[in-house]
């Protein structure tokens, strides 16, 4: 399995992405493509004590490179030579198995949609990140890639969620529940009403309504929502978690006596610490293309890219595209765009 590598985005790029992409061809024994300015990369593989690319690593030059202040679709159709739509281009063509980016999500996502294509008859992709949570974890589909939406697109996200739960993380079944503001069927704006019936008949395993208080709560596998709502969540989860870890480090670290009982849960807290690890995850799949594309965070380091690129595979073998090519016709209310 080859997996293409966007070298030049992200913050840390291409240092983070070189060295995140070494150590998934030891750990994983996948082949590794990365896209980007020559120098730049063979540089950074010589800051790691290397004198040339490992077997199974290889690199294709890019001149340019997509900014994150740069217009997103703007920078994909003016920027050919760019490090992100060379590596999409090459996934199109068939030189890749999946593809890893820690760039613009706003330009991976138009890239994607316009070289790579998204599967015919979806109306549009849609970010999935796994949130750890009771009993494992959940996807929240969308989370920021469609702000506004119809019931045929959470329809469609509920579809792909499933799918991508069952076939990449191996859950049986998934539970599929849709973000709203109360439990009850009768809850929300019209988007949510006609979602709910739509989600219901859709035979899924349709749990109902989730609030953003019992998402946490091991209730479901996908949370299905618009993309403002769910950044929102996504956003809210990040943020609370974040908070409540320092807190804990701060309460036991406030005197000797709290010291020794840190000392006393070290393992207990580390556990605790790597459940809320973004760098354990590694990235965001983008479900609705054609082939797999994992976006990373902008601000990845070796072992998120690493992760990413873990990520990256299990996609590619689950082979969520070809479910949702199978199974496309039940998912469309009218004729694909």
């Amino acid at each position: 399995m080859k997996i293409i590598i966007d070298a030049m985005g992200g913050d840390r790029a291409p240092g983070a992405a070189v060295e995140g992409a070494l150590k998934a061809a030891s750990k994983l024994g996948v082949e590794i493509l990365l896209v980007g300015r020559a120098e730049d990369i063979l540089r950074s593989v010589q800051e790691l004590g290397m004198s040339s690319l490992p077997r199974g690593v290889e690199f294709l030059d890019a001149s340019e490179v997509i900014g994150m202040s740069d217009d997103p679709l703007a920078a994909v159709r003016e920027k050919r030579d760019s490090s992100m739509v060379i590596a999409l281009t090459r996934l199109a063509e068939g030189g890749g198995d999946a593809l890893v980016s820690a760039g613009s999500t706003g330009a991976l996502l138009s890239g994607a949609t316009l070289i790579v294509k998204r599967v015919r008859g979806i109306r549009r992709a849609a970010l999935a990140p796994f949130i750890p949570g009771k009993n494992g974890g959940f996807l929240i589909i969308d989370c920021g890639a469609n702000v506004e939406c119809t019931p045929e697109y959470l329809l469609q996200f509920a579809y792909m969620g499933s799918y991508y739960a069952e076939s990449a993380l191996g859950v049986a079944s998934p539970r599929v529940a849709l973000l709203n503001n109360g439990a009850e069927s009768s809850k929300g704006t019209p988007l949510q009403l006609e979602s709910y019936k739509l989600l219901a008949q859709s035979g899924l395993n349709f749990v109902g309504n989730a609030e953003g208080s019992s998402v946490m709560s091991g209730m479901c596998d996908v949370v299905v929502c618009d993309g403002f709502s769910g950044n929102i969540l996504l956003k809210s989860i990040e943020g609370t978690s974040k908070f409540v870890l320092g807190e804990v480090k701060s309460v036991l670290t406030k005197n000797a006596v709290t010291k020794l009982a840190a000392l006393l849960l070290k393992s207990e807290m580390r556990s605790l610490r790597n459940k809320f690890n973004t760098d354990a995850v590694g990235g965001t799949v983008l479900l609705g293309i054609s082939k797999p594309v994992i976006k990373a965070h902008g601000s990845s380091g070796a072992e998120a890219i690493c992760s990413a690129i873990g990520q990256a595979v299990r996609a590619a073998e689950a082979g969520v595209s070809g479910k949702l090519k199978e199974n496309v016709e039940r998912m469309k209310l009218a004729p694909a765009e």
